[in-house]
């Protein structure tokens, strides 16, 4: 069973979000040559529907041809976003009932998720006033999404009201659960825990200067007395809404262990809460420089990617490392396995068999499968 890159944006110099310039059959060989399936995550402008339309069609042509046995799906990072963080601003927006038609329809062909904010239509979001906003709303969009076999992947929370944001990640999960499920696996699954989301903790060290004050703050948390019980009032509503969700194996949660987005030591005890089944290793990984039509730069201190105004975009740690990472922090071999393809093959109804002949990873790391 091979590893998989669950959400990642664009390998060597190919970036994913310029979907009419991607070469499906390269990106097949790059992931073939690294060991991996994986699902592109893209950013979509409003005005390039019809153009995303048409590649997702391509794809799933070239994918029943055997043409494309390492691309696993295809997954959007928006446009429902509550804040847009990282993401291109141009790729924000709130589609209309017809646009979540068209988006809908994909799902047959390849589109496994699109990451939507559970507090999208609130008054704190970005897209409150957005016509698109007035004419929808979860309980219709989710219904929609799950009889086209489409997940939502929660994420890009506001950090106004935590608590009403976190009953609405109950409510998204209960809307998804109780409606026609027309995909296989896991109804729902997240953007990567602790990013982008109102936090009562500091889950992220990426300066120098940060990171002499890391230990003492680890220590601080005292994470070994974590416990699902009491995580709300130690990391805050919206992560405990998530975790509890994933460990009652109705989400599966993406973390990431590339230790810059997220402490691995808080990544690593997250995964102890929710289980390793129940949780997926994601890179958000940029090889190059460019990210949805933005340049990208790199700071001393870490490997992120940031853009303008220097908010973090993407990051540049491959899954080989991520695993290590991950067994660095005492994870078991079972475990690491798990995050890094087993749970992604539960979750998304991937077929076993893939007939990839897998390359050596870094010293002392092991393939998933």
């Amino acid at each position: 069973m091979p590893p998989v890159e669950v959400h990642c944006h664009g390998f060597g110099d190919v970036d994913f979000s310029d979907f009419t310039k991607v070469d499906l059959a390269r990106l097949d060989v790059w992931c073939a040559r690294e060991g991996v399936l994986s699902l592109p995550t893209m950013y979509l402008h409003r005005n390039h529907l019809k153009e995303f339309e048409d590649f997702v069609h391509e794809y799933d042509r070239m994918r029943g041809d055997g043409l494309l046995p390492h691309i696993a799906g295809i997954a959007l990072e928006g446009p429902l976003l509550a804040s847009h963080g990282g993401t291109p601003a141009a790729t924000v927006w709130a589609p209309t009932r017809h646009e979540w038609e068209r988006l809908a329809a994909l799902g047959p062909y390849g589109l496994k998720y699109t990451v939507l904010s559970p507090d999208a239509f609130s008054p704190a979001s970005e897209l409150h006033d957005e016509p698109g906003a007035r004419e929808t709303g979860f309980a219709w969009i989710i219904p929609l999404l799950m009889a086209h076999g489409i997940r939502p992947a929660l994420g890009h929370f506001t950090r106004a009201d935590p608590a009403a944001s976190a009953a609405l990640v109950d409510e998204i999960v209960e809307l998804a659960w109780r409606a026609d499920w027309a995909g296989d696996g896991v109804r729902v699954v997240t953007d990567h825990l602790f990013n982008d989301m109102p936090l009562t903790i500091r889950h992220a060290f990426r300066s120098s200067r940060a990171r002499a004050e890391r230990d003492a703050v680890i220590a601080s948390y005292d994470l070994p007395s974590w416990s699902l019980d009491t995580i709300a009032e130690i990391v805050g509503p919206v992560p405990a809404a998530i975790m509890r969700q994933a460990a009652a194996g109705r989400i599966g949660a993406c973390v990431n262990f590339d230790g810059e987005h997220v402490d691995l030591a808080i990544a690593a005890r997250a995964v102890q809460l929710m289980g390793a089944d129940n949780s997926m290793m994601m890179t958000d990984r940029c090889d190059s420089a460019r990210l949805g039509g933005q340049d990208l730069y790199h700071v001393v201190d870490n490997g992120l990617w940031y853009q303008e105004d220097g908010i973090v975009a993407a990051g540049s740690v491959p899954l080989a490392r991520q695993q290590a990472n991950a067994l660095s922090q005492g994870l078991s071999a079972a475990d690491v396995k798990a995050l890094a393809g087993g749970t992604a093959h539960r979750v998304f109804g991937l077929s076993a068999g893939s007939g990839l002949r897998l390359p050596p990873l870094e010293e002392g790391v092991t393939h998933a499968g």
